[in-house]
């Protein structure tokens, strides 16, 4: 079941300092949610926090490593003891790692799944546990059924495209997309809707805090550069995509791609899976 309404709502967003992150936090301020931001940079998130306090929400910033099992499960419980169970889930915090697999070593294996996949699992077994149990220990209503809430996992375009260049990253946002489908079969019972969100290109600092393997630590600055500059030149906000997160919250959607080129890769990797494996061949333009 959808959260139509955000007035009164609560979230909790992870990876809540920047992009995409600090961008839904905003959006579902804006539309009434008390909003629970949280980043491993504890100034960013409270940045964020100031944020949407001017647009008239409460909130409240948090640090956490959602790499950290023990971490995220105080977190967790932090906020259903301050706060209460929440509303919306987003799960968000995401890095990312890019070269060849055979240069990508066991540390920037055991980051880019603790972070980009072990943190979206952490968010959605805590919260979604919360939000279920809530389920259980409310009466229903035959006119007004108990609404559970909502997760939504932060995936990418390349979770169904492949890439030679980025193999560590493809392969945790597939692992998000096919989570989120498990999840949201699981889940519905409970009247929790699930939604896997898949960017495109966008104007976030991913590219310029990214780890680029088989290279020298020259080579790595320059290429984080060069990629950025890519992304800024794609002009799509990271506040367009909180708009389609927000849609996707109210209108309880499964998947969603988000801007063109993510919209064109889905259908091309559903009609054409043999086109992508081709393209996938091709090397990286920003080496």
């Amino acid at each position: 079941m959808p959260i139509a309404q955000f007035d009164g709502a609560l979230a909790v967003v992870t990876g809540a300092g920047s992009g995409f992150g600090r961008a839904t936090t905003l959006a579902l301020a804006e539309r009434g949610a008390t909003v629970v931001a949280a980043d491993i940079d504890l100034e960013s998130a409270e940045r964020t926090v100031v944020l949407a306090k001017a647009l008239g929400a409460s909130g409240a910033a948090y640090q956490v490593d959602v790499a950290d099992a023990g971490a995220m499960e105080s977190f967790a419980a932090q906020v259903r003891s301050v706060h209460r169970v929440p509303d919306i889930v987003v799960n968000n915090a995401g890095i990312a790692v890019a070269g060849p697999f055979l240069d990508t070593g066991l540390q920037d294996w055991e980051r880019i799944v603790g972070v980009n996949l072990w943190g979206v699992i952490h968010g959605s077994r805590l919260f979604g546990r919360q939000m279920v149990e809530r389920v259980g220990s409310l009466p229903t209503k035959p006119d007004r059924p108990n609404k559970g809430g909502h997760i939504v996992n932060i995936a990418s375009a390349a979770g169904f495209t492949p890439s030679r260049e980025l193999p560590a990253y493809c392969t945790t946002k597939a692992a998000v997309v096919m989570l989120s489908e498990c999840l949201r079969a699981e889940l519905a019972a409970s009247r929790i809707g699930v939604t896997a969100v898949c960017p495109g290109f966008a104007s976030t600092n991913i590219a310029r805090n990214a780890t680029y393997v088989g290279v020298s630590e020259r080579e790595q600055a320059r290429l984080r550069e060069r990629g950025q500059r890519a992304l800024q030149l794609r002009r799509y906000p990271p506040e367009k995509v909180a708009e389609r997160i927000v849609e996707a919250i109210v209108k309880n959607k499964p998947l969603v791609p988000v801007n063109f080129e993510s919209h064109l890769l889905h259908a091309i990797s559903r009609v054409s899976p043999a086109s992508l494996r081709l393209l996938a061949r091709i090397p990286a333009p920003l080496r």
